[in-house]
């Protein structure tokens, strides 16, 4: 993992981006910042009242000198705060939301800033490390949207065990994918690996290798399967895709060559798209606190502009490293509206 977030804090370091946090007072998000200053990765963003800020600052005894401090709600600040709220109606009348509401939503630091990214006041936003999925994802899924109509947000990580980079989704969002979910995870999650510079060899996980069980689930899995790759070879000709198939055969070349030697997986996957977020979730953490793997993440796919959820676990030093993949997936984000 050492050498994969060097390699992404180099190229971060080459362009670093506009960053928001609305957790402004929160003790690891604020040490995370000065990090961030030193390793020059990113311009990080405080979003909440100034004296505040500057008090929790001055307790941590840190030195943020030159990180801007939006009071969003101070009076200087009506004008724009009445923008924003005027804005986020015009995005949510048509699903009901009222001006009022937009108001009283937009006072909220996590609206407040995810209307900066909207808007490209900023270029990427980055909460949770004290409140749920739910309030960091939702204000994305309602400003930002997702890059594609109808499509679904999803959260991978990245596990290091022993010396590989290894790719889990969905770990973060969806509870009960369907097939075509599924498909629409690995094919986002291959986007992710290849944006950080790992060729994806995906292995689409279930309780079943190549039909070793008859039911429901597993069919599940096998119809996920057969999207996936139909999908893949007009978007991602270099994505391997194979399943359905159990964890070991996708990790494990000696059982891949028992369970199933035909499969393009031959326990090189480096990239598991788990059946449902129970799955994933308790796979995950199962390699992080018993295998003693390293995880960064979630990273949230398929929003049209990067905002990242943290663990509310999450160490200074998690939020450094995401920091720094947030800014990376600004610049492919950046990137691809050139084209």
């Amino acid at each position: 993992m050492k050498d994969f977030i060097a390699r992404i804090k180099a190229q971060a370091r080459k362009d670093p981006k506009r960053i928001v946090f609305p957790e402004s007072t929160e003790e690891r998000t604020l040490k995370a910042i000065q990090e961030v200053l030193k390793e020059k990765t990113a311009k990080p963003i405080l979003i909440g009242n100034t004296s505040e800020v500057n008090k929790a600052i001055k307790k941590l005894k840190l030195n943020l000198k030159g990180v801007p401090i939006i009071d969003h709600l101070a009076a200087e600040n009506a004008k724009k705060l009445e923008r924003y709220a005027t804005d986020l109606y015009n995005i949510r009348k048509a699903k009901g939301m009222t001006l009022d509401q937009a108001k009283t939503l937009i006072r909220e630091p996590i609206y407040y800033g995810t209307m900066m990214v909207h808007l490209g006041e900023a270029d990427g936003l980055i909460s949770g490390a004290i409140h749920s999925t739910g309030h960091t994802v939702l204000p994305a899924l309602q400003i930002i949207k997702m890059r594609e109509k109808f499509h679904k947000v999803s959260g991978v990580f990245f596990i290091r065990f022993k010396k590989e980079i290894m790719l889990f989704a969905d770990a973060a969002v969806t509870i009960e994918p369907d097939a075509h979910d599924l498909a629409e995870i690995a094919i986002d999650t291959a986007r992710t690996a290849i944006r950080f510079g790992i060729e994806p060899r995906i292995a689409m996980l279930s309780f079943s290798t190549k039909g070793s069980a008859n039911h429901p689930l597993a069919k599940k899995i096998i119809e996920a399967t057969e999207m996936a790759k139909d999908k893949a070879k007009k978007m991602l000709p270099e994505a391997v895709i194979d399943g359905e198939m159990q964890l070991d055969a996708a990790v494990e070349p000696w059982v891949a060559k028992i369970k199933c030697p035909k499969a393009l997986i031959q326990g090189d996957a480096n990239v598991l798209i788990f059946p449902d977020l129970q799955a994933a979730n308790i796979g995950y953490k199962l390699a992080t606190f018993f295998g003693h793997a390293e995880a960064i993440g979630p990273i949230l796919q398929g929003l049209r502009k990067p905002v990242n959820d943290l663990s509310r676990g999450c160490l200074v030093k998690d939020i450094v490293d995401i920091t720094a993949m947030t800014v990376i997936e600004a610049h492919h984000i950046e990137k691809g509206a050139k084209e």
